[in-house]
């Protein structure tokens, strides 16, 4: 089991940035695509980004398309979420997850380990 550990959440005004990292623990990060998913309260976990095991492949759920950016760093076992343009919609808990294959997935079952999540909040 790896274990996740995500860092880089806060409070930004509308229009800001942040960057959110995810450090992993254990010798099998470079073989696992890894992803992010956001929570919203009263609201249902949703995919937002993904990148497979390299690096070389991602895909983003369509409301963060030009302003997020998913990307990680296989010698630091760290996987990142860039996030500029913020907009309030944005605020939610956000979790880091491990995928089961090395591939770019994205749905929650395909993810084996989770994070226990940083929280964003985007000011109006």
């Amino acid at each position: 089991q790896v274990q996740l550990v995500e860092s880089g959440g806060g409070l930004v005004q509308n229009g800001g940035s942040l960057r959110l990292s995810c450090a992993a623990s254990g010798r099998t990060f470079s073989s696992n695509g890894m992803g992010w998913f956001r929570q919203a309260p009263g609201k249902e976990r949703e995919f937002v980004a993904a990148i497979n095991w390299s690096g070389g492949s991602t895909y983003y759920a369509d409301f963060v398309k030009g302003r997020f950016t998913i990307s990680r760093d296989n010698t630091k076992n760290t996987v990142y979420l860039q996030m500029n343009s913020l907009k309030p919609e944005d605020t939610a808990v956000y979790y880091c997850a491990r995928a089961r294959s090395i591939s770019v997935v994205t749905t929650i079952s395909q993810y084996a380990d989770w994070g226990q999540g940083t929280q964003v909040t985007v000011s109006s």
